[in-house]
C-alpha cells in the first residue's frame, strides 16, 4: 500500500500495468488514458501465464515512437520478457511523448502468425501555466476553466484588453475562441471562407490593410500575450467537415466537395432539390399556400409534391433498368445467335433458386452499371444474360433455341428484369415516402415551430426547403460538367457517424434526411491524400496554423468528421505542438462509439452541459457523474504500491494497475455558446447555483461569455451584430461569485480534492469535495431555481467536523426586460446579494459529535453557500498508523497462528470456541472465513471498484461491529495462541482511531486497517515457507497459502487421540471437524504439494508418524478420527502414504532420517481393536512399518471391518465390510475389493432406497486399480534403491502363500515391469490384441490404459478414466513411451475439462456429469449423488496428469500453462481463495463441492515444483 498523498511516492516513476487478454487483446481496456507528469512514466503490458499470446513468442508492435518521430503507420516491435517455466511475459515502454497510440500483440499459434485486436493508449499532454515567479507549473487537465467567446463580438484585437482583464479576474485559465478565420457570406464563424486567413473584424482599420502574413503574426502575438500576461491558455476550433459556400477555392477546386461529377449518385437528389426550389416560386399561381399557418397548409403542399413533382421527376429511372430496351438487345442476340460464348451450364440450377437469391445472382452477374448520374444507366452483359436466361428455361445451349422460341424467351427475360426491378421500385417508393415526411417536418419547423427560425412566406428566394446544394458558376468552363453543383453539409438524427452520408452507399440527400446548413459545402476527402491531394494539403496547413498559435483545439462536429481524416490532421497538429489539448463536440449516440473516436483521435475531453438537466435530480446525476470519485474511495490507497522495478532493482516505482478501460474526460459547461440560457430553460436566478455545481465537479469546466452577465437568450451567432460591452464591470451579474468558484475549482484540482459526495433533496443540491488524504474539504450548498419544484431539506450535519465559512451569495435579477435598443450585448439587470454565514451548531448524538449547518431565510432559490470543512489534523497520522505494522507484532507467529488470524470457516470456528461463528453482514450474508481473509474477500472488489454502496460498507458506517468482532475473536483464541497478543493490541489501538472517524470514512479506514494486518501476516506466512514459494509468482503463493487455510488446530479433530494437534483438513467447508476432517488418502495425496514443497517438513512428518502409528491389517485408515475409531476401508490410502514417505525421504532436508523415526503403535500386533487407553504399547521404526505393509500385502489381507454394520456405515451391505487384498503373482499386481465396497478414491456408495441404489457403490473398482499398481511399482523401485544403498535391511518377503515361498523386491519389481503393458494397455491396432490381456469384444476405446485389471464386471476395466495418469506420474518406467503419449493426448481431448478431469469418458453409457447429492430421484445412476465419480470433473488428478504429460513430453509447457490459466483465474476470484474439489460438466459450478480442497491445490504445486526444479 501507498499513501497516495505522500510526496515521495508521488514523485516516483509511475509504472502503469496493463494486463492483456488471452490473445493479447485489451478486451474491455481497449482505450486507456495515461496522464504524463514531470517524472518518468512507464507502461507495462502483461501477458499472464497460459495465455495463447504468452506462449507464442510474443512481441508488441506499437506506433509509439520508440525511435525517431511519430508516424501513424510506422510500428515498432518490442520483445516481451518471458518467464521460462511459468510462461508469463511482460514488456515496458517509457511514455514521454503525448499523443494517441495504437498497439497489438503478435505471436505464433498452431504454426501460424496471429495478431491481437488493437488497443489504444492516450498519453495526455502536460499543460503548463506561467507563475509569478516565472516558473511554469503543470495544471491537471481537470483543472481547466474554459470560457467560450465569439471573436466577432469582441471587436479588433487592439480593443480586447478590458475584456481579457475581466476574463482573468473571473478566474478562467483558458479561452475558447470560436473560429477567428475569415467568414463566408452567411457571417457564421463556422462557415469559413478562407481557412488560412483571419477575418477583417479581428483587426483595426490600420491592420486590416496589412498582408496576411503580418495579420497572422498579430494574432499569434495576441494569443502569446494572453498566456504570458494573464496566465490564460487559448483554444480555438478546427472546422474540417465543411467550408463556406462562398469559399474562393471551390471555384478552382470543386473536387474538394461532393459534386455531380465526382458523386453522380447525388444527381437524383439534386433534381429533386431543384424542383422543390422551382415549385417554391410557383406556389401562388398553382393555388397552393405560400404562408404556412397550420399543418393543413403544409399537407396541401406535400400532397402536390407527391402527386405531381415526384411523378414528373420519375427519379426511379436512376435506379431501374429499361426493360423494353434491354429485352430488344436480348431478342436480337437470340435471333442472330451472335453470342456463342454463353454457357448456360454455369447456372444449371437457377430455376430452382429462391427468388431473392436468383435476383441477387442476376444482379451480380447480368446487370452492368453505367454512369450513376444517367437515367436508365443499367444495361445487361449479353453473354451472361443469355446464359442465365437459357439455364432458367432449362435450355442447354443457344444452338437449341429455335426461332419459334425467341418471343417466349424474350418474355421470360422481361420477367427476370421485372423481378430485378421490383425491389428497386419498392426501395424508391420508400425513399419518396421518407422524403415527403422529412420535407413536411422541416417545413413545419422552419415556419411554425416556436423554437424554429420562422422563415415566413415561401418564394423562390425563400424556398419551402433549405437547399441541399450550392450552385456555383464555372464561367470559364474549366471543370467537367456538374462540378459546380456541390452538396451542402449538415447532420442526421441518430446516424452512424462512421458512415459517409454523402457517399454512394447513402440515399440521405434523396430521402431529405440531412438537416442541412445551407451556407456550408461538405468536403470530400476520400480515403487518403491521394484521393484529393489539394484538399488534404490545404486543411493540413490550416490545422498546423491553428496548432501553432493555440494551446488547444476544439474539433467542431467531430462525429461527422471522417475518422481517418481527423487522425491525419491531428497528427499534423501534434507535430507542431506535442502538448496540444484536444476537445471535441461529439454526439455519436453511444458511449461505445464515443470511445472509438476518443481512443483513435486522442481526444482529451468531450463537451457536456449542465443546462441539459431538466430538474434538480437530473442535475445531481450530472454532478455525480462528473464530480469525481466517491468520498472514502479505496482504489489508489489500497491497490497502488511502491515496488522495486524489475529492470533496475535499485529503482523504486509507483505501480498502478489498470483495472478497467478509461472513460473520456468531460469539459462540463454550465452553458455552451450554441444552447439556450438559464432564463430560457429554467429561470435567470438558476445561473448561480448551476454554475456553482459545475465548478464543484472534478473535471475541466467551462462557460460561455454572457452567462456570467445573465444574458437573457441564446445569441444568434450568424445574425447578431452587437459586440460585447467593451467596458465590463466586475459587479455585473455573477462575476464576483464566478471568480471565487473558478479559483476554488483550480485550487481543489491542484491540491488533490478528488473525492466527492453529492446529495440532492428537492431544490437543494449539496456537493462536498474532499481531499483523500487530509479529508479536508469544501462543501457547496446550493438551492436551484428550476420552476415549479418542491423545496425543503433534512438537517445538514457533518460528522466529527469543523466548519469555516468561505462565501455565500444569492442572485437577484432586478428586471427581466432590456431596453429595446442597446449598442452592446447586455444581460438582465442583476446583482449578487452577499449572504451572512450560516449558523453552525455543534451537537452530539448516539453516533458521536456533529456540526449542523442552519441556513437563513434569505437562502432563497438561486443561492449558494460554500464552507470549508475539516476533521482535524489527525488524518495523516491515522493513515500512517492504520497502514503501519511493526514486525514485532507478528514475528513470533507460526503457521497455525496464521491459520487462526487469516482463515477458519464457520464449523472450525464454532468447534474452536464456545460457539462463535463467522461475521454476518446484513443484506449480504455470512463471510466465508472468521479470519481476516473473510473480510478481504469481500473488500477486494469493493476496493477495486470503489463500491461504497456495498452492504459491508453500509454495515461499517452504521457501527464498528466488525472491528469489535475481530478483536473479540482474537481474544477468545489468545488462550491457545499466545502469539496473538501483540496483534490484539495493534487492533485495539487502531479501533480507537476508527471510532474517532466520521461514519462516511469508516469503510475506507477499516479496509486499510484490515488490509495492513492481512498483508503483513500473509507475507509472514509465506516467509515461513520454502524458497520456491517465496520466490514464486502470485499463483504459487496462492496455492501455498491453501496449506495455511487447511492446516490448523481444531479441538475435536487432529492427529492424536489424547492431545489437540494441528492437522490437515481435506477441504472446506465440508471436511473440517471431528472424524470428517482428516482423511488418509487426502492427506497423503496432498502431503507432497501442501507440506513438503512448501517447506512445512515438521507438519508433514507429524502426519506420517500419526498415520503410521494407526497401521492395522497392513492398511492405514481412510478416516483417522484422531486415531480413536479409525476406519480401514480403503485399499489405496496406504500406497499414497508410502509415496508420501518416499517424497519426504527425497525432498525434506532430513529426509533419510524418516526411515529411523519412531512410530508408537495404536493397535497391538494381532490387529485387534483396543480402546486408546490400551493402545500405544510398543513402537517401531518407519522402515519396519514399510516392511510390515509390504509383507501384509504380499501374504494377502483378509478381514472384516471392526464393528461392521450400520453403526459405522448405514449405507453399505453386509458383504461390503469384507476387505480382501491379494497379489496376482502372474503379473505382480494387487487385486482386491468386491462389487459391494469401494476401496479407492472413487468411493461413493449408493444411498437411495427410492432409486434402489442403496448399498450399490457408484464405482467399486474391484480388481487391480491402475493407480495402486503404479504406486506399488514406485514403492518397489524405491525399496530396491534403498537396499542397494544398504539403507533398508530387507531384500524381500518370505512365507508367502501355501508354498511358503520367498519373493525378493527385485523380482516383484521386475514382474510388474514385465507385465504392466500386457495387462493394462489397450492397443490402437486391434490386430495386436493377442499381445495383451483383454477381451476385444468389449473394448470401446483404444489407445488407452485400463482403469482396473481383473474386475468382477469386465466392462469396468475398459472405462476411460484419469487414474492411469497417477501411475504414470509416480512410475513412468512402467509405460511404453509412445503408448503413454497417445493415451495422454487422448485424455487431453477427452477427459481434461476447464478446471478438472472428467472422471469418466463422455462416450461411456454411464457418463453422468452433474453431481447433486441431495437429489433423491428414481434414477439409479444419479440418485443421492451416486454418480460422484461418473463424469463430474475432479481437480486433483489433473496435477498428476500434467506431471505425466511433462515427463513423456506429450504436452508442451505452454499448453500446460494454458490449462492452468483457468486455475489462476479461479483462485484469484474465489472468495475462499482456493481451488474446488470438483465441478460439474465443462467446469460448471457444483454446489455440493468443497470450495477449497487440499489435494486440488497440492497436485498443482507438485507440478509447478517439478517444472521449476526440473524434476
Amino acid at each position: 500500500m501507498v499513501f497516495i498523498q505522500d510526496p515521495i511516492a508521488q514523485s516516483l516513476p509511475r509504472l502503469y500495468v496493463l494486463t492483456l487478454d488471452d490473445d493479447g487483446s485489451p478486451k474491455d481496456k481497449s482505450y486507456i488514458r495515461i496522464p504524463l507528469f514531470k517524472g518518468e512514466v512507464i507502461l507495462r503490458f502483461v501477458l499472464e501465464p497460459g495465455t495463447l499470446a504468452a506462449g507464442g513468442h510474443p512481441r508488441l508492435i506499437t506506433n509509439y515512437p520508440i525511435k525517431g518521430q511519430f508516424e501513424r503507420h510506422k510500428f515498432h516491435p518490442v520483445q516481451f520478457t518471458t518467464h521460462p517455466h511459468l510462461l508469463h511475459a511482460y514488456c515496458d515502454i517509457k511514455i514521454d511523448i503525448p499523443g494517441a497510440y495504437q498497439y497489438q500483440v503478435e505471436y505464433r499459434c498452431e504454426g501460424q502468425n496471429k495478431a491481437s485486436q488493437a488497443g489504444y493508449v492516450i498519453a495526455e499532454p502536460r499543460i503548463s501555466l506561467p507563475q509569478k515567479e516565472k516558473k511554469e507549473s503543470l495544471l491537471p487537465l481537470d483543472g481547466l476553466v474554459v470560457l467560450s467567446v465569439v471573436p466577432k463580438w469582441m471587436g479588433p484585437i487592439t480593443e480586447w484588453a478590458n475584456l481579457l482583464e475581466t476574463v482573468d479576474y473571473s478566474g478562467y485559465n483558458m479561452i475558447h475562441f470560436v473560429p477567428l478565420q475569415k467568414r463566408g457570406v452567411s457571417n457564421s464563424p463556422y462557415s469559413i471562407s478562407d481557412q488560412l486567413a483571419f477575418d477583417d473584424d479581428v483587426f483595426d482599420a490600420k491592420d486590416q490593410k496589412k498582408s496576411n502574413k503580418e495579420r497572422l503574426a498579430i494574432v499569434k502575438k495576441a494569443i502569446g500575450d494572453i498566456y504570458s500576461k494573464h496566465g490564460i491558455l487559448s483554444l480555438s476550433d478546427v472546422v474540417w467537415n465543411h467550408t463556406s459556400n462562398s469559399t474562393d477555392f471551390l471555384l478552382h477546386h470543386p473536387e474538394a466537395g461532393y459534386n455531380l461529377h465526382n458523386s453522380p449518385h447525388l444527381v437524383p437528389a439534386y433534381e429533386l432539390d431543384t424542383a422543390l426550389i422551382e415549385l417554391s416560386g410557383q406556389l401562388e399561381q398553382l393555388g397552393l399556400p405560400v404562408d404556412i399557418r397550420s399543418e393543413q397548409d403544409a399537407d396541401v403542399i406535400i400532397d402536390y409534391i407527391r402527386e405531381n413533382t415526384f411523378k414528373q421527376l420519375k427519379l426511379y429511372e436512376y435506379k431501374v433498368i429499361d426493360v423494353a430496351k434491354q429485352a430488344d438487345v436480348i431478342r436480337k442476340a437470340l435471333k442472330d445467335r451472335s453470342e456463342q460464348s454463353s454457357h448456360p451450364t454455369v447456372y444449371h440450377d437457377v430455376y430452382n433458386m429462391d427468388i431473392k437469391k436468383r435476383i441477387a445472382l442476376f444482379g451480380q452477374d447480368v446487370i452492368v452499371n453505367g454512369h450513376l448520374g444517367t437515367r436508365f444507366h443499367k444495361t445487361v452483359h449479353v453473354s451472361a444474360a443469355l446464359s442465365f436466361l437459357l439455364a432458367f428455361n432449362k435450355i442447354k445451349s443457344l444452338d437449341e433455341v429455335s426461332d419459334d422460341q425467341v418471343n417466349g424467351l424474350v418474355e421470360s427475360f422481361k420477367n427476370l428484369l421485372n423481378d430485378y426491378n421490383l425491389p428497386l421500385y419498392e426501395e424508391y417508393d420508400e425513399e419518396c415516402k421518407v422524403a415527403l415526411e422529412n420535407i413536411k417536418g422541416r417545413l413545419l419547423f422552419t415556419r411554425l415551430a416556436e423554437n424554429g427560425p420562422k422563415l415566413g412566406r415561401i418564394s423562390k428566394n425563400n424556398p419551402l426547403i433549405e437547399s441541399y446544394f450550392t450552385r456555383l458558376e464555372d464561367l470559364k468552363e474549366k471543370h467537367p460538367k456538374g462540378s459546380m453543383m456541390l452538396a451542402n453539409n449538415g447532420w442526421i438524427w441518430n446516424a452512424d457517424p462512421l458512415k459517409d452520408f454523402a457517399g454512394p452507399d447513402s440515399s440521405a440527400y434523396l430521402r431529405r434526411e440531412v438537416i442541412v446548413w445551407g451556407d456550408c459545402v461538405k468536403l470530400r476527402y476520400g480515403q487518403s491524400p491521394k484521393d484529393n491531394p489539394w484538399l488534404w494539403q490545404h486543411m493540413r496547413e490550416y490545422t498546423e496554423q491553428v496548432a501553432s498559435m493555440f494551446h488547444g483545439i476544439r474539433i467542431d462536429n467531430c462525429h461527422s468528421t471522417p475518422i481517418h481524416v481527423a487522425e491525419h490532421l491531428l497528427d499534423a497538429a501534434r507535430r507542431v505542438r506535442p502538448d496540444l489539448y484536444v476537445l471535441a463536440e461529439l454526439f455519436t449516440g453511444s458511449a461505445e462509439r464515443d470511445n472509438d473516436f476518443v481512443s483513435r483521435l486522442g481526444i482529451h475531453a468531450l463537451i457536456r452541459e449542465a443546462m441539459q438537466a431538466w430538474d434538480t435530480h437530473e442535475l445531481s446525476r450530472l454532478a455525480h457523474r462528473h464530480g469525481g470519485k466517491p468520498v472514502g474511495s479505496m482504489d489508489e490507497d489500497m491497490i497502488w504500491k511502491v515496488v522495486p522495478y524489475e529492470c533496475d532493482e535499485k529503482k523504486k516505482v509507483l505501480s498502478i494497475p489498470i483495472t478497467s478501460g478509461s472513460m473520456p474526460r468531460a469539459l462540463f459547461m454550465d452553458c455552451t455558446h450554441d444552447n439556450e440560457t438559464p432564463f430560457q430553460k429554467r429561470t435567470a436566478e438558476d445561473a448561480l447555483p448551476n454554475a456553482a455545481i459545475v465548478a464543484f465537479s472534478d473535471c475541466a469546466i467551462g462557460s460561455v461569455k454572457g452567462y456570467d452577465e445573465i444574458y437573457p437568450r441564446l445569441l444568434d451567432i450568424v445574425n447578431e451584430k452587437r459586440r460585447y460591452n467593451p467596458n465590463p464591470k466586475h459587479e455585473t451579474g455573477i462575476i464576483e461569485a464566478k471568480r471565487k468558484l473558478n479559483l476554488l475549482h483550480q485550487k481543489m484540482c491542484l491540491e488533490g480534492y478528488h473525492e466527492v459526495h453529492v446529495h440532492q433533496e428537492n431544490d437543494f443540491l449539496l456537493v462536498h469535495r474532499q481531499h483523500p488524504g487530509s479529508q479536508n474539504g469544501y462543501l457547496l450548498i446550493s438551492r436551484t431555481a428550476f420552476p415549479g419544484q418542491g423545496t425543503g431539506h433534512s438537517p445538514i450535519r457533518l460528522r466529527r467536523s469543523t466548519v469555516d465559512f468561505e462565501f455565500a451569495y444569492s442572485l437577484k435579477v432586478d428586471s427581466k426586460t432590456l431596453p429595446e435598443k442597446e449598442d452592446f450585448l447586455q444581460g438582465f439587470p442583476a446583482h449578487l446579494e452577499k449572504l451572512e454565514p450560516p449558523q453552525v451548531v455543534q451537537n452530539e448524538d448516539e453516533k458521536g459529535p456533529f456540526a449542523e449547518i442552519i441556513l437563513s431565510d434569505r437562502f432563497t432559490p438561486g443561492s449558494i453557500c460554500v464552507v470549508r470543512t475539516s476533521i482535524g489534523d489527525k488524518y495523516a497520522e491515522i493513515h500512517e498508523l492504520v497502514t503501519k505494522m511493526d514486525d514485532d507484532v507478528f514475528k513470533n507467529m507460526n503457521l497455525t497462528d496464521c491459520n487462526v488470524v487469516l482463515y477458519r470457516c464457520s464449523s472450525e470456528e464454532i468447534a474452536a470456541t464456545s460457539g462463535d461463528s463467522v461475521y454476518v453482514v446484513p443484506n449480504y450474508g455470512e463471510l466465508v472465513y472468521a479470519g481476516l481473509q473473510g473480510f478481504m474477500s469481500v473488500l477486494k472488489p469493493i476496493m477495486a471498484n470503489n463500491d461504497l454502496g456495498h452492504p459491508l460498507c453500509d454495515n461499517l458506517r452504521a457501527g464498528l461491529w466488525a472491528v469489535d468482532y475481530i478483536i473479540h475473536r482474537l481474544r477468545v483464541h489468545l488462550k491457545h495462541y499466545p502469539n496473538l497478543a501483540s496483534l490484539i493490541n495493534w487492533f485495539e489501538s487502531r479501533a480507537t482511531l476508527l471510532h474517532s472517524l466520521p461514519d462516511f470514512l469508516v469503510p475506507k479506514y477499516f479496509a486499510l486497517t484490515v488490509q495492513t494486518a492481512y498483508d503483513k501476516i500473509y507475507a509472514h506466512a509465506l516467509s515461513l515457507m520454502s524458497p520456491l514459494v517465496q520466490q514464486g509468482d502470485k499463483f504459487i503463493k496462492q496455492l501455498a497459502m491453501t496449506s495455511v487455510q487447511l492446516y490448523g488446530i481444531v479441538p475435536n479433530a487432529g492427529l492424536s487421540p489424547t492431545e489437540s494437534t494441528a492437522s490437515l483438513a481435506a477441504g472446506l467447508p465440508h471436511f473440517t471437524v471431528q472424524h470428517m476432517r482428516v482423511w488418509g488418502r487426502d492427506v497423503f495425496i496432498s502431503l507432497r504439494g501442501l507440506l513438503i514443497v512448501t517447506g512445512q517438513y515438521e507438519a508433514a512428518k507429524d502426519h506420517i508418524i500419526s498415520f503410521a502409528g494407526s497401521l492395522r491389517h497392513g492398511l492405514i485408515p481412510n478416516l483417522l478420527d484422531s486415531v480413536r475409531y479409525p476406519r480401514y476401508n480403503s485399499r489405496d490410502s496406504v500406497w499414497f502414504f508410502l509415496q508420501a514417505v518416499q517424497d519426504y525421504y527425497r525432498l525434506a532436508p532430513d529426509g533419510k532420517s524418516i526411515l529411523q523415526a519412531k512410530v508408537p503403535r495404536r493397535f497391538p500386533k494381532d490387529d485387534q481393536f483396543v480402546e486408546v487407553e490400551e493402545g500405544y504399547k510398543y513402537s517401531v521404526t518407519v522402515a519396519e512399518l514399510v516392511q510390515e505393509i509390504m509383507e501384509r500385502h504380499a501374504r494377502g489381507i483378509h478381514f472384516r471391518e471392526h464393528n461392521a454394520g450400520p453403526s459405522i456405515d448405514s449405507q453399505m451391505t453386509d458383504e461390503g465390510f469384507n476387505i480382501d487384498i491379494e497379489v496376482d503373482w502372474s503379473s505382480g499386481v494387487l487385486v482386491g475389493g468386491n462389487v459391494w465396497n469401494c476401496g479407492t478414491w472413487m468411493d461413493k456408495m449408493g444411498e437411495s432406497p427410492k432409486a434402489g441404489n442403496k448399498g450399490h457403490p457408484g464405482t467399486p473398482r474391484d480388481g487391480a486399480p491402475v493407480e495402486i499398481t503404479g504406486l506399488l511399482k514406485s514403492t518397489l523401485r524405491w525399496i530396491n534403491e534403498l537396499v542397494a544403498r544398504k539403507e533398508f535391511k530387507w531384500t524381500g518377503i518370505d512365507h508367502i502363500g501355501q508354498e511358503n515361498k520367498t519373493i525378493t523386491y527385485k523380482h516383484w519389481n521386475d514382474l510388474l515391469q514385465k507385465n504392466f503393458e500386457r495387462v493394462y494397455y489397450v492397443p490402437l491396432d486391434a490386430s495386436k490384441d493377442s499381445n495383451y490381456d483383454l477381451i476385444t469384444k468389449i473394448v470401446n476405446r483404444r489407445g488407452i490404459y485400463k482403469d482396473v485389471y481383473k474386475a468382477t464386471h469386465a466392462y469396468t476395466e475398459y472405462q476411460f478414466r484419469p487414474n492411469f495418469a497417477i501411475a504414470m506420474a509416480v512410475a513412468p518406467e512402467l509405460f511404453d513411451k509412445e503408448h503413454a503419449k497417445e493415451a495422454i493426448r487422448l485424455a487431453k481431448n477427452v477427459l481434461v475439462g476447464p478446471l478438472g478431469m472428467r472422471t469418466l469418458d463422455p462416450a461411456d453409457q454411464q457418463y453422468r456429469p452433474y453431481y447433486n447429492n441431495s437429489e433423491d430421484s428414481e434414477d439409479f445412476q444419479t440418485a443421492k449423488g451416486r454418480n460422484y465419480h461418473q463424469g463430474p470433473e475432479w481437480l486433483w488428478p489433473l496435477g498428476y496428469f500434467l506431471r505425466a504429460a511433462t515427463y513423456f513430453d506429450a504436452i508442451s509447457q505452454q499448453d500446460i500453462a494454458r490449462i492452468m490459466r483457468q486455475h489462476r483465474k479461479y483462485i484469484e476470484e474465489n472468495v475462499w481463495c482456493g481451488l474446488p474439489e470438483l465441478t460439474n460438466k465443462d467446469g460448471a459450478f457444483c454446489g455440493d463441492s468443497c470450495t477449497t480442497q487440499a489435494w486440488s491445490a497440492a497436485t498443482l504445486l507438485d507440478l509447478l515444483h517439478d517444472l521449476i526444479e526440473g524434476i
